[in-house]
């Protein structure tokens, strides 16, 4: 009788396999997560917007103007009154800096515009650059 041995275990091909299938898996998760971190970034800058434009409208009210223009306020406060005491900045990479400008005569009275930029996009917002107003987003 002749003493026949099985070998056990895995072939140099399923190993080569095995490890091609999960060097394309962590692709396409990487590929992924890069996408959720642009979209992330974009909301995050979306939301800094709206929590901007609020301030603004609060200073508004009681100033019956907006601040002068000139850089993005560091803080948007006045007369012992703090509607925003940290103005948010671009979260990076990516993106330009959020830019402040005041639409009329001193003491801005008329409007102002933010301009700011998104990646990717998100909600009704595509990529690209976006400018904020009193009116909203466009």
């Amino acid at each position: 009788m002749k003493n026949m041995r099985k070998n056990k275990g895995f072939t140099l091909i399923e190993l080569l396999v095995v490890i091609a299938i999960i060097g394309l898996l962590s692709t396409l998760a990487v590929v992924a997560l890069n996408n959720a971190r642009a979209k992330s970034r974009d909301a995050k800058r979306v939301s800094d917007i709206k929590q901007i434009q609020t301030a603004l409208e609060l200073y508004y009210q009681d100033n019956n103007g907006y601040p002068s223009a000139g850089a993005m306020p560091t803080s948007i406060a006045t007369g012992g009154n703090t509607y925003m005491g940290v103005v948010p900045t671009n979260p990076t990479p990516n993106g330009i800096t959020y830019t402040y400008a005041c639409v009329g005569a001193a003491p801005c009275a008329g409007s102002y515009t933010i301009t700011f930029n998104l990646e990717s996009g998100t909600g009704s917002l595509v990529s690209g650059n976006h400018t904020a107003t009193p009116n909203g987003m466009q």
